[in-house]
């Protein structure tokens, strides 16, 4: 005896599950728009905090700096350590400094208020020089063999280009809350010599952005600067010990370079 309905009936088909498609377009548009935001703010965090870069558009540093060195800055050092003679810090401009630059037009002024909204960029003018003076110190041009004098030292100057740094003479006493900055290029640079009006040629310590802790560009010029023992012998001063005193000046030659780093240059 047979069983007719095992013979001739087809086997029931088991229900098959729904394939689990991929997230929506509103839930990925939803990551990718987090994803922004979140790198956006960590590179403001870092530019605004820890590092940013700059370049440099003239030979002001050179040959420390040549035209066209790309800059890590680090903001941290100077928060941590506050500034030291012989390192060399980028800030912003104290005022007159920097003359005649040009501003972004158009999609690239766009582009810059961008970033500088996005605190990704600065709106102000930067310079990079070196540190000569703290506040209180005594800083004058020079001594027999053009050397500058700091406290009384002579400072011996490997990095710089030429053979001295008497192209200006000055005798000053770098004011409370402020550094004195030279470039090394002397004889090209337009640094606190020229500006010995306003604070005795002193740039705020407020104005201090960071030092400047590498070259990182061009690849053959990749290094890490690291500070001078120039000023090891020197002594420092007490800014309430420091009498007032008069900068005396006598200009023997007038370098014509601005140097400077535009605002928003990576």
């Amino acid at each position: 005896m047979f069983d007719d309905n095992s013979a001739d009936k087809p086997a029931e088909l088991e229900p098959q599950q729904p394939e689990e498609s991929g997230p929506g377009f509103w839930a990925s548009l939803r990551e990718f728009v987090v994803i922004i935001v979140v790198a956006v703010g960590l590179t403001a965090f870092l530019h605004n905090f820890v590092v940013q870069s700059n370049y440099v558009p003239s030979p002001s540093m050179s040959d420390t700096l040549e035209v066209n060195d790309k800059l890590l800055v680090s903001r941290l050092s100077t928060e941590v350590n506050g500034v030291r003679r012989g390192e060399i810090v980028v800030f912003a401009d104290p005022g007159g400094w920097v003359s005649g630059v040009g501003k972004p037009q158009g999609l690239s002024a766009m582009w810059h208020n961008a970033l500088v909204w996005m605190h990704l960029a600065d709106s102000r003018n930067q310079l990079v020089k070196r540190v000569i003076g703290l506040p209180g110190d005594h800083v004058k041009c020079c001594d027999g063999a053009g050397r500058i004098i700091v406290n009384g030292v002579s400072l011996n100057e490997p990095y710089i280009k030429g053979p001295n740094s008497d192209q200006l003479a000055f005798d000053i006493l770098v004011p409370k809350g402020h550094i004195f900055v030279m470039g090394d290029n002397r004889g090209d640079s337009r640094d606190s010599r020229y500006h010995l009006d306003v604070a005795d040629g002193g740039v705020p310590i407020d104005n201090v952005i960071g030092r400047v802790v590498m070259r990182i560009w061009p690849l053959a010029r990749i290094a890490r600067l690291e500070l001078p023992s120039s000023f090891d012998s020197v002594k420092s001063r007490k800014v309430d010990d420091v009498p007032a005193k008069a900068p005396v000046v006598t200009s023997t030659a007038q370098p014509h370079n601005m140097p400077y780093i535009p605002p928003g240059n990576p």
